[in-house]
């Protein structure tokens, strides 16, 4: 009780009653869908918000900078700065990337970026809307990750960076995407929203690349109802992001706060009057991205919780493997990138050949009130969205067609037991029996 500084002890007690009624409640087999993902939340994360909206501070504030510095911490990075989702967060990663202040090194339109077309479209939408070329590589069908085989015949001189995704919380072969990325001085982007927890040789995913991103969207492995982060380990990149997150100024004052580089009134920017207020001068076309103090301090709070929720999902998939390696001839189970433990977002099953319709399983699943998802956007190359766009692809995508046309996956979020788990397979080993298949 004494962590929520704002509110009398009466009062708590009335709010922790009606929170309680709103959190945790038991998924009933064969009743509740069994959902794909779900936040787990406590009454003290509902609290958290209302302390804090107490506070009568509601944009960046003392709760941000918590949020920021613990997930910097956990992390192992340089700095953080907390945005208002995950897409914003790869939105402005890239966009800091684009800064006329990296000079030679800025990436301008025209640019080519290597990327998989496999995964969701916020990965890859920055280099579209910058003006860049998305350069897409096939996935290896048993990580789901990038085919590093196949990127260097990919880098040419007009190559500036990689932007990749930890796929459904597996890492990507990093060290061989650091040794390119080192080879040919380009940017490295780690999108690293379904995949908080997870680990490279035992160092945290998002540490490694220049900058990382995080999404707290309900789905993820903490939540702040929305809301994301852009993980720095560059710090050349630092006050770059801070702009492009904060209208593009050039100020580095936070909210609030005036003066604290102490010549407000006496610099000299471009063709602005002499003494032009710091505040108001704008050296990025930036963005309003910012995180609200109620989000960080239901995001903080749950960062207190982030190993134990990694480690059920790791279990609940782990369970799931175990059981569904009985139909191991059907399926494509999800294998472990080397050197890796993940944190794991969804458990994949792949359809091996014509004997089982995806669309078809996803349907008999969802009757039985299981819930699933395809791996979500498939191809990107085959979006309405990107019918117009300029891309390139290196070699080709068979396997992202695969992941297209045959993946799905299913549940592993902490709010899962084993009773919901031994239900997904006895469904699906009631399936593969009505299809005459076992």
């Amino acid at each position: 009780m004494t962590h929520f500084k704002n509110i009398s002890d009466n009062i708590y007690g009335a709010l922790w009653e009606k929170a309680s009624q709103n959190v945790d409640k038991e998924i009933v087999i064969g009743q509740d869908l069994i959902q794909a993902a779900a936040p787990i939340l406590s009454p003290d994360d509902l609290l958290s918000g209302v302390d804090a909206l107490l506070n009568g501070w509601l944009t960046d504030g003392k709760y941000c900078k918590e949020f920021e510095l613990g997930l910097a911490k956990y992390i192992g990075c340089r700095y953080v700065s907390l945005v208002n989702s995950g897409s914003s967060a790869n939105l402005i990663a890239f966009a800091s990337l684009t800064s006329p202040k990296l000079r030679e090194r800025a990436i301008k339109p025209g640019d080519e970026v290597i990327t998989v077309a496999a995964g969701f479209p916020t990965t890859v939408n920055p280099i579209v809307q910058y003006g860049c070329i998305p350069v897409f590589i096939d996935v290896d069908i048993n990580t789901c990750n990038i085919s590093t085989k196949n990127i260097e015949a990919a880098i040419t001189d007009k190559t500036k960076a990689i932007v990749l995704a930890h796929s459904l919380g597996n890492p990507f072969n990093i060290d061989e995407i650091k040794k390119l990325t080192d080879k040919y001085n380009l940017w490295l982007i780690e999108d690293n929203c379904d995949a908080l927890g997870a680990t490279y040789g035992g160092q945290k995913t998002g540490s490694f690349g220049d900058l990382a991103t995080l999404s707290f969207f309900p789905a993820h492995q903490i939540t702040a109802g929305e809301g994301g982060a852009v993980l720095i380990n560059n710090p050349r990149l630092k006050k770059i992001i801070d702009s492009m997150r904060n209208w593009g100024k050039d100020c580095w004052c936070i909210p609030g706060d005036d003066n604290t580089c102490g010549t407000r009134f006496t610099q000299k920017h471009h063709q602005l009057p002499e003494g032009y207020d710091h505040k108001y001068v704008f050296s990025h076309v930036g963005y309003n991205l910012k995180m609200t103090e109620m989000q960080a301090a239901v995001g903080l709070n749950q960062l207190s919780k982030i190993n134990d929720f990694v480690e059920k999902r790791r279990k609940n998939h782990s369970k799931l493997e175990t059981l569904f390696s009985e139909f191991k001839d059907f399926f494509i189970l999800p294998s472990i990138t080397d050197n890796t433990s993940p944190s794991w977002f969804g458990f994949l099953l792949i359809c091996k050949d014509d004997r089982i319709n995806r669309n078809d399983i996803t349907n008999f699943l969802n009757s039985k009130q299981i819930g699933t998802r395809l791996f979500f956007a498939g191809n990107l190359t085959k979006q309405p969205a990107y019918a117009e766009v300029n891309y390139k692809v290196a070699g080709n995508l068979e396997n992202t067609d695969k992941l297209m046309n045959d993946a799905f996956w299913l549940g592993v979020w902490p709010g899962l037991n084993d009773t919901h788990l031994e239900y997904m397979y006895s469904s699906t080993k009631n399936y593969l029996k009505e299809k005459g298949l076992i």
